[in-house]
């Protein structure tokens, strides 16, 4: 499945969050490997300084395994589905683990990315 997240950046994690996509440790340890990542070279900073992004989860609630990744250094306001759930092919049964062959994801990230800008957290977000 696919949310939107929304979050900002915790006071005083700003450094720490760059230096963590920097160093690729961002959510090091995590199944989801990689994702954390990906997550931020697509996440789009919003005008009143929040932080949104397309997460891909597999977990039967979401983001079970990442929130305390990404908690670590955003304080997460909203996690909502990106798309109507019955269409989502893992989700329904109609494909397992559909999510990694399913263009959703680059929709998605392609009308996010016509809000705000690149989010970079060496640009002075959350301190």
């Amino acid at each position: 499945m696919r949310y939107l997240v929304t979050a900002k950046v915790k006071p005083g994690r700003t450094q720490a969050l760059g230096e963590a996509i920097e160093e690729r440790t961002l959510g090091g340890g995590s199944v989801a490997g990689d994702e954390y990542l990906r997550n931020m070279a697509e996440a789009r900073q919003l005008d009143n300084g929040s932080v949104q992004w397309v997460e891909v989860c597999y977990c039967p609630a979401p983001l079970l395994e990442e929130r305390s990744y990404w908690e670590e250094y955003f304080e997460l306001l909203k996690v909502q589905d990106a798309h109507a759930r019955s269409r989502c092919r893992d989700l329904n049964g109609t494909e397992y683990w559909a999510c990694d062959n399913c263009d959703c994801t680059a929709r998605l990230e392609a009308r996010l990315r016509t809000k705000g800008r690149p989010f970079h957290p060496d640009q002075g977000t959350g301190k």
